[in-house]
């Protein structure tokens, strides 16, 4: 979903050497979610949780989390990659290391990580590496990036009980790569809920119509 011609589409990651500088000033954030009117930005209050997730272009991504119950806010944005504040051009590259994720802050009273876990599986297809469908690049890449030791526990296993029912659908191995949460980095505003201010816009969002089982193990 680029909309700059990236003449690399890369699919490998950069070293540190050779990776793009970044820069020392942050994004400037928008005080408020456009869908739903909460803050984009914390602290956010107890219960609430993080999660982060990447799998393909965040525009999509972001949507089918905002629109679920428990969701108080999400953001699009770039993380687990070396350039500090990265521009969606620089992220383009490939030369910065960064996926394209989105944070979802939500209320585990209301929705679990599980279930989190289930749309991000089912929401796009983790077998493709540094791609997703026609959108190339590591920044596609699928990836979770985990907040403490239950989730990471929660990812792992998903993952197994994931890869079993693929097993049996016949597609290949997962390449989801599952990571202690790295820094977050917000996308330019204009990319925050996208789709909601453009309707029409690009969604290249698909799945594999394989379900991915639940009850894996309770979030403490």
């Amino acid at each position: 979903m680029s909309l700059f011609n990236s003449s690399s589409k890369q699919a490998a990651l950069p070293t540190a050497a050779t990776a793009l500088p970044g820069r020392s000033d942050a994004m400037p954030v928008p005080a408020r979610h456009f869908v739903n009117g909460n803050p984009l930005q914390g602290p956010f209050p107890a219960p609430l949780r993080q999660a982060l997730f990447g799998m393909g272009c965040f525009w999509g991504v972001e949507r089918k989390f905002w629109q679920l119950d428990g969701v108080f806010t999400t953001a699009a944005g770039y993380a687990a990659g070396l350039t500090p504040n990265p521009t969606y051009r620089e992220v383009c590259t490939g030369m910065t290391g960064h996926n394209e994720v989105v944070l979802v802050v939500y209320d585990p009273g209301t929705i679990s990580y599980e279930q989190l876990l289930a749309i991000f599986w089912e929401g796009h297809d983790p077998t493709q590496g540094m791609r997703q469908g026609n959108d190339r690049g590591t920044q596609y890449r699928s990836g979770i990036y985990v907040y403490d030791e239950v989730q990471q526990q929660l990812a792992v296993r998903s993952r197994e009980a994931f890869q079993e029912a693929l097993n049996r659908a016949g597609y290949g191995a997962i390449t989801t790569e599952i990571l202690p949460a790295p820094p977050f980095y917000y996308a330019e505003e204009y990319h925050q809920q996208y789709l909601a201010k453009n309707p029409g816009g690009y969604c290249g969002l698909g799945g594999t119509g394989v379900s991915c089982p639940v009850g894996l193990l309770s979030e403490g």
